[in-house]
């Protein structure tokens, strides 16, 4: 296992003992970095348009179409670093 994986799924536990929670934005954001991370560009169908928070979710991964899981990674590490999660 490469470290960048390695730090990337401390960094995934890590966020999960936060003292604060994270705003919306942030959660969005999160999540669409460790799904890029973790799955590549995003695939599927987009939620139906009464699932708010599913098509929330799709739509910030899919912004990210076209970044290398391992820039994600990185990215996340550094992101979930940012929101005071030690690793």
């Amino acid at each position: 296992m490469s470290d960048l994986q390695s730090q990337f799924e401390q960094a995934a536990v890590a966020v999960k003992s936060l003292s604060e929670k994270p705003s919306d934005d942030a959660l969005l954001e999160l999540y669409a970095l460790y799904k890029q991370g973790s799955s590549g560009d995003v695939s599927g169908d987009k939620p139906g348009f009464f699932d708010f928070v599913g098509a929330a979710k799709y739509d910030a991964w899919a912004k990210l179409e076209g970044m290398t899981e391992d820039t994600a990674k990185a990215d996340y590490i550094k992101f979930v670093q940012d929101l005071g999660a030690e690793f």
